[in-house]
């Protein structure tokens, strides 16, 4: 069943309206065609103009696309890696080989999980050190047999537990980011959901970095500022509006590259129409990539990902020092 957002209201009411209406009888299909042209003017108007908060909670959808569904319906012949050869596999990383447009490419994923069951297997995409080891020995097998890597951030975070603490969290971040600026390989990250602080650069340290017109992208979450800074949750909203966390705010700071559309209604809605949209928008980069001599690429990748990582530092810095003038002044 649809779970409906709070400003969705008359979307859900004309999709109540829909399913009472018998289709098999006379003149009823002229009134469904006037339905069903209303909710695609209301789902334009409403996704047209959604604010940070309301773009938090869509990115956040339980419906919405994962990194395993994008998987499936846009590559072929996809053959899972596990393990990082040191600890164990961490469920909360895909990764693997496949093929898209023809081409062998090295894929890697941060998946929720899209049931209770697998969400508890993928530990809520929230990655443990062996995870990011995984990414790291990936990129390696993907360098040495000349492979672009593709990957895909849909994360609130690292995993934040004493357990992951105690096994290097975030030295294994940080010799994830070390390694995705070392190798003599293209690599192009999505962000399709939610890319939460370090968990997320971990893998969207990459040559193309693109994001989701309705996905989020952020060094904390809203809930998360607002408890620290506020130590009261009310002022999440508030937070999610500071911290410039949307597409196009990410854009306009140049952190990422580009936009992916969605379709009126976003990703949860029509998650084959966006696979095939991610598809082409990947193919068109993989291609560009190609005609980039590796050396260039390479220095091209430590200068503007060091700069966008030194962006993403310091814009964020911005709003929590303006954060802080609100409250103390």
């Amino acid at each position: 069943m649809m779970k409906y957002f709070d400003f969705e209201k008359d979307i859900e009411k004309i999709d109540e309206a829909i399913l009472s209406i018998d289709s098999d009888e006379k003149g009823n299909i002229e009134k469904l065609n006037d339905l069903k042209s209303n909710k695609q003017k209301n789902l334009k108007k409403i996704y047209s103009s959604l604010n940070a908060w309301q773009k938090v909670q869509v990115a956040r959808h339980t419906d919405r696309p994962h990194a395993l569904d994008y998987i499936n319906n846009i590559f072929e012949n996809f053959v899972p890696l596990c393990g990082d050869k040191k600890f164990a596999d961490d469920s909360a990383i895909v990764g693997g080989l496949a093929k898209i447009d023809g081409k062998s490419v090295m894929l890697l994923g941060t998946e929720k999980g899209n049931s209770m069951e697998s969400r508890i297997k993928h530990n809520f995409g929230m990655a443990k050190p062996e995870g990011y080891r995984k990414a790291q020995r990936l990129m390696k097998i993907a360098e040495k047999f000349n492979l672009p890597v593709i990957t895909f951030v849909d994360t609130p975070g690292a995993f934040p537990g004493k357990d992951a603490e105690e096994r290097g969290q975030s030295e294994s971040i940080a010799s994830t980011i070390a390694i995705s600026l070392k190798v003599k390989i293209p690599i192009i990250s999505v962000i399709i959901g939610e890319g939460g602080s370090g968990g997320a650069i971990a893998l969207a340290t990459a040559d193309r970095i693109l994001m989701l017109e309705h996905a989020i992208y952020s060094v904390i979450s809203p809930e998360g500022c607002a408890s620290i800074l506020w130590r009261n949750t009310e002022y999440t909203q508030h937070a999610a509006e500071t911290l410039k966390l949307t597409a196009n705010d990410c854009y306009s700071l140049k952190i990422i590259d580009e936009i992916i559309p969605e379709l009126p209604g976003a990703a949860h809605r029509f998650p084959l129409e966006q696979a095939s949209v991610i598809k082409k928008t990947l193919v068109s980069n993989l291609k560009s990539l190609r005609l980039i001599e590796i050396e260039n690429l390479i220095k091209d990748e430590d200068t503007l990902n060091l700069i966008s990582l030194s962006k993403t530092v310091s814009h964020r810095k911005d709003d929590i020092s303006g954060i802080h003038k609100v409250i103390f002044t």
